[in-house]
């Protein structure tokens, strides 16, 4: 099922929400079988997931956004101010991450979560490498 919702995300493509949620599609599937989810794992799995997740990408986001470098003409209290908020968000993202795996531990073994730390990273390596195959056909 993996390999053939990834292959139908560049043959069809009606608008990007629609590559969008395809390619959602195979981020799930991708990662349940790597974590080999039994299907009540799955479950619970998901909704933790996609609330951190949408958490942590906010954060990423607005640190981002901080850390842009046209604002070359800042006060010192303004750059001492955006720093300050850089290590707030860190904070965050560390504080929201043992929760994630606080909550997780109650559904999937330690050893899954460890697995999950980088199976995002597979995924778009995953997703680039067979794009940029079909693109030499």
């Amino acid at each position: 099922m993996f390999f053939l919702v990834i292959g139908s995300t560049k043959a069809q493509r009606p608008d990007d929400r629609y590559d969008r949620e395809k390619l959602e599609a195979a981020r799930v599937a991708f990662i349940t079988t790597r974590l080999d989810l039994k299907p009540e794992q799955a479950q619970k799995f998901w909704p933790i997931y996609n609330v951190f997740n949408d958490a942590r990408e906010k954060s990423l986001k607005e640190m981002s956004e901080l850390g842009r470098t046209r604002d070359l003409d800042l006060s010192e209290t303004e750059a001492k101010n955006r720093i300050s908020k850089k290590f707030e968000i860190q904070r965050k993202l560390i504080t929201d991450e043992e929760k994630f795996v606080k909550d997780l531990s109650g559904v999937i073994t330690y050893n899954q979560i460890i697995r999950l730390d980088g199976l995002n990273r597979e995924f778009a390596r995953h997703i680039w490498q067979r794009r940029r195959d079909e693109d030499k056909k």
